[in-house]
Formats: C-alpha cells, structure tokens, sequence
C-alpha cells in the first residue's frame, strides 16, 4: 500500500490492521480435539497443529475478507489433516433448505477438500495403505451437530 492510499484510508477512519493470526484447540471431555481457525488467514503454525496436537475436527472460516478463502482453508485441512471439517464465515446464502448452493464459496470449499487424499502415516506404510479423505459437514441453522471422539457425525448431520 503506498503513502497516498494509507493516508486516504486513515482521514476517512478506515483502519486496514486486522490484527495477529489467531485459532485455538478445545478439547472436548469425550477426547474429541477441534481447532477453530478464528478470524486469520492461512499461518504456518497450522501446519504444526498436526505435530503437536493433532485435532479430529476442523472448523475454519472460509469467507476470503481477512480470512482464509476456500483454496487457503483447503491447504491448511491438508496440512491440519483432521477427519473432518466444518466451513463458516463464509459470508453469502450457502445452503437453501439444506443444500448447498451452487457456485458459493462453500461449494467451492467442500469440492477442493473432496480432493484432499491425506496420508494415514506419513511414512513408508503410505505405499501401501490408500488415503484417506476428509469429511466436510456443512453447518445448518437450528440443528446441532454432535461428534464422537474421532469426529465422527453421531447427531444431527446431513
């Protein structure tokens, strides 16, 4: 941003500073670890997550203004590689009675994390033993989905 722009923005009281990346990893008392990716963009310590937590389920914000956008959220799932993930923020209409719509970020989103093959071992056994995929769950108004440890969908999923 050049010297002229950031003065216009800050005579008219618009501050382009969106703050430090942020997300945090809650463990639920049934063993279930999820990350929530706050409002960030992509950072390298998701990549971390993996090493030194691991999380079973994902929750990341997808809606590309100030946070990560569907090609972004996709990477940082296959490099997090939980068992599955849940899209938010995605600011637009993405469901109608319950379906995606078409041609939405979170359609977007749910096709790119459907490509994802995820090593089950990060070694040699990877040869041998095929990858496995990533379950994204798409969130609904007024319906609670419940997960058991391994992020699977027990309740209220479609």
């Amino acid at each position: 941003m050049n010297d002229q722009l950031r003065t216009l923005l800050a005579a008219n009281g618009v501050n382009v500073y969106v703050g430090l990346a942020q997300g945090f990893v809650i463990t639920f008392t049934n063993g279930l670890k999820v990350y929530l990716s706050g409002d960030t963009g992509w950072t390298h310590e998701m990549d971390s997550i993996l090493k030194n937590v691991g999380v079973n389920l994902v929750v990341i914000n997808i809606g590309d203004s100030f946070t990560t956008g569907p090609p972004e959220a996709a990477f940082a799932v296959s490099l997090i590689q939980p068992a599955a993930v849940i899209p938010s923020h995605a600011n637009e209409v993405a469901t109608t009675g319950g379906n995606v719509n078409s041609g939405t970020r979170t359609e977007q989103f749910i096709n790119l994390v459907s490509e994802l093959r995820l090593s089950q071992f990060n070694d040699v056994r990877d040869r041998f033993i095929p990858p496995r995929t990533v379950q994204a769950y798409v969130p609904r108004s007024g319906i609670t989905m419940e997960f058991d440890s391994d992020a699977q969908c027990v309740s209220g999923c479609p």
